[in-house]
């Protein structure tokens, strides 16, 4: 790819983030552990993809246009999450996740540079794909499941 195509098609995922991000406030509302874990499985499945389609110019731009679509919209689902975990005590719960999250992007970008110089992008993705799966996992057991309808009331 050119420059000029990649300069697109990250203009492109941006876009597809922003999209994302206006759209996930919605997907939330009808079901924040869905998102908990349909999110990394979505992820993994493009790692994956690009796996096999990686050498396609138009295919690797549609899969990017794909993980900015859920990447970027992701961590509004993880501070729902902790406003609803954590209700009164967001603030403290609100410093914890950014130091994970800074230690996760730093872990990442190391293991993730060792790893490619290893076993070239192959490698990277499949990696990915493994901890976006296990984050599936972790996703499962630790999102919130609705709450018990109470005795009397109708579900809606």
């Amino acid at each position: 790819m050119n420059a000029s195509a990649l300069s697109f098609v990250l203009l492109a995922m941006g876009v597809a983030g922003l999209a994302g991000t206006a759209l996930i406030g919605r997907v939330i509302g009808k079901g924040l552990r869905r998102v908990l874990i349909a999110a990394p499985l979505l992820m993994a499945a493009t790692a994956l993809a690009l796996l096999v389609a990686g050498a396609s110019p138009p295919a690797t731009a549609i899969l990017l246009m794909g993980w900015g679509l859920v990447g970027t919209a992701v961590p509004v689902a993880w501070w729902t999450w902790l406003a609803r975990t954590l209700p009164e005590d967001t603030d403290a719960g609100g410093g914890l996740m950014v130091a994970v999250i800074q230690l996760a992007i730093t872990l990442g970008a190391a293991g993730g540079g060792l790893l490619f110089d290893a076993g070239g992008y192959r490698a990277t993705f499949a990696a990915s794909a493994i901890l976006l799966a296990a984050a599936t996992i972790a996703g499962a057991f630790s999102a919130p499941r609705s709450p018990p309808t109470p005795r009397g009331a109708h579900a809606t």
